[in-house]
C-alpha cells in the first residue's frame, strides 16, 4: 500500500477507503436503533394537540440520538483510519451491534425520565418508576451498557495498537488510536463512577437521586477539553510527517 497516496483526516491516513460489509452492518444496526428511539404511532396524528404531543418527546428523542450517534461515529471512524476487519475486529463489531440493540431500551428509558425532569414534566417520561431499587437498577444497567460500547471502541483501537507494524501507524497514527481508548477510559470511568453513586445513595434524601445521572453531564465538559488537547497534538506530529 502507498501510503502517500492516501486521503487525510485529522492527521490520520485513512486506510479504510471502502466501505465494507462489516460496516454496511454496523450502520444498519446503528439505524435500526435510532429508529427504536422514534416516537411511534398507532395512527399518524389527526389533531394538533396529539402532533404537539408527539413534539414533547423530542428532547428525550435527540438525547439518545446523540449518545448512539456518538458510538456510531467512533466505529466509523475507526474503520476509516485504519481499514482492519481480521476476526477480532468483525467479532468486536458483532458485540458492539448486539450490545447496541440491548442499550437502546435502557437509553430511551433513562434519556426519557432525564427530559422529564430537566424540563419540569414538560417532555413526558415513559419510565414510571415503582421503588427505589428500581431507580438504582435502571441506572446500572443503563452505566454498565454505556460501559460496554466504550469498552468495545477501545478495544478495537487497542487491537490497532498491536498491528501498528502492519499497518506502518506512524507517531500521530499510534498517538490518535490511543486518544481513542483513553477518551474511551474516561467513558467507561464516568458510567462507573454513575453506577457506584446510584448504589450508595440514600433513599431518603430526595436531591442525591440526580447525582446518578449528573455524574453524565461532566462529559460535556472532560470530552472536548480531552479532544481538543489530543487533536492539537495529533496534528502537530502530522505536520512533521508531512514535512519530511
Amino acid at each position: 500500500m502507498d501510503l502517500s497516496k492516501l486521503p487525510v483526516e485529522g492527521g490520520v491516513r485513512q486506510r479504510g477507503e471502502q466501505v465494507t460489509r462489516l460496516e454496511t452492518f454496523v450502520d444498519a444496526a446503528f439505524a435500526f436503533a435510532m429508529t427504536l428511539l422514534v416516537v411511534s404511532f398507532d395512527a399518524m396524528p389527526d389533531s394538533f394537540a396529539e402532533l404537539y404531543d408527539a413534539l414533547r418527546r423530542l428532547p428525550a428523542f435527540l438525547a439518545g440520538f446523540a449518545i448512539l450517534g456518538m458510538f456510531w461515529q467512533a466505529h466509523h471512524r475507526f474503520s476509516r483510519r485504519f481499514g482492519l476487519e481480521d476476526s477480532t475486529i468483525v467479532f468486536a463489531s458483532m458485540l458492539l451491534v448486539a450490545a447496541t440493540l440491548f442499550y437502546v431500551y435502557p437509553l430511551r428509558m433513562v434519556m426519557s425520565a432525564a427530559m422529564g425532569f430537566f424540563t419540569g414534566g414538560w417532555a413526558p417520561s415513559e419510565f414510571k418508576v415503582q421503588s427505589f431499587l428500581e431507580f438504582r437498577l435502571i441506572f446500572v444497567i443503563y452505566g454498565v451498557g454505556f460501559a460496554i460500547l466504550a469498552a468495545i471502541i477501545a478495544w478495537m483501537n487497542l487491537h490497532a495498537l498491536r498491528k501498528a507494524e502492519a499497518l506502518q501507524l506512524d507517531a500521530a497514527e499510534r498517538l490518535a488510536a490511543t486518544s481513542e481508548v483513553a477518551l474511551n477510559v474516561v467513558l467507561i470511568a464516568c458510567a462507573t463512577a454513575s453506577v457506584a453513586v446510584a448504589l450508595l445513595i440514600p433513599p431518603h434524601i430526595g436531591w442525591m437521586q440526580a447525582l446518578p445521572g449528573a455524574m453524565y453531564g461532566l462529559l460535556g465538559i472532560a470530552m472536548p477539553v480531552l479532544a481538543i488537547r489530543h487533536g492539537r497534538r495529533i496534528q502537530a506530529l502530522a505536520d512533521q510527517r508531512d514535512a519530511r
